[in-house]
């Protein structure tokens, strides 16, 4: 498939960001079909407009969800994926940090990745060998300095990354909501590192390490071995991701350290 015909992508995308903003206040949107996943009628809304976009613009490609009734370890050579809100409790509860991602996969490398903010009206891109983007401007290659700035979801850093940012020469802290968009955060440069010891699912991610690999960030799972996108969609080893490979090493001996501390199985990856 011809890298050019991705930039038709972005259009659905950012007009599917315009849905999800407007259902926000809608009861009917808000409903909970799955309150043990946290999953709202809006999130199977977001999922039908972006699989009738996807089948029209690019028909016979398989489609992966969040949202499908069966993840089957056993993936299509050809396929897009997508997170239709990716931080769905954002969303619900009022905060700006979800977003809505697709990655275009081809024999389990994803080869174009979306991520878009629907809020603050950021959008994320890249492909394969043709440089990350956003809002349309090219971005920087990331480069090792001493600021270090990490991201994560709470309002105070907890657990296993309060134990990470004491070992580390930590500068600050950025909160921020889904999965997907921490990631690109790295990628964009406002901030290094992103370490969750949760599981983790491959439409999670997939948009994002398109975008990272073009800038040189890093993306590995929590226990030192490369995150590929292949068999089981569900990853409960945790992942990490840095803006550069010092730092990843750095980040997977800290969470290894932290492990250790709290009884728990951690491989030897400290140097």
């Amino acid at each position: 498939m011809r890298y050019t015909d991705f930039s038709i992508i972005v259009e659905l995308m950012e007009e599917t960001g315009r849905q999800i903003m407007a259902w926000r206040d809608d009861a009917k949107y808000r409903k909970m079909h799955s309150e043990a996943d946290f999953k709202t009628e809006a999130d199977r809304s977001a999922h039908d407009f972006i699989c009738a976009g996807l089948a029209l613009l690019f028909p016979g490609v398989e489609i992966i969800s969040e949202e499908s009734l069966v993840h089957d370890s056993t993936r299509p050579d050809v396929y897009w994926l997508i997170d239709p809100i990716d931080g769905t409790a954002s969303w619900y509860n009022g905060f700006d940090g979800f977003v809505t991602q697709t990655a275009y996969i081809e024999h389990g490398v994803p080869l174009f990745g979306i991520v878009h903010a629907p809020v603050s009206k950021k959008t994320w891109t890249a492909t394969q060998g043709g440089g990350a983007h956003l809002n349309g401007r090219p971005l920087s290659m990331l480069m090792p300095h001493e600021r270090l700035i990490v991201t994560d979801n709470t309002c105070i850093p907890h657990g296993v990354l309060q134990d990470i940012m004491a070992q580390l020469l930590v500068t600050g802290y950025f909160e921020s909501g889904s999965l997907g968009l921490k990631s690109v955060l790295v990628a964009d440069g406002t901030a290094d590192l992103f370490v969750k010891d949760v599981c983790v699912r491959d439409w999670d991610l997939a948009p994002a390490a398109v975008i990272l690999k073009e800038v040189g960030g890093q993306l590995s799972l929590a226990d030192g071995t490369p995150y590929v996108f292949d068999g089981a969609f569900e990853k409960t080893e945790g992942f990490i991701v840095a803006r550069d490979v010092e730092l990843m090493s750095r980040a997977l001996c800290a969470l290894a350290h932290s492990k250790r501390g709290r009884g728990r199985p951690a491989n030897d990856v400290c140097q």
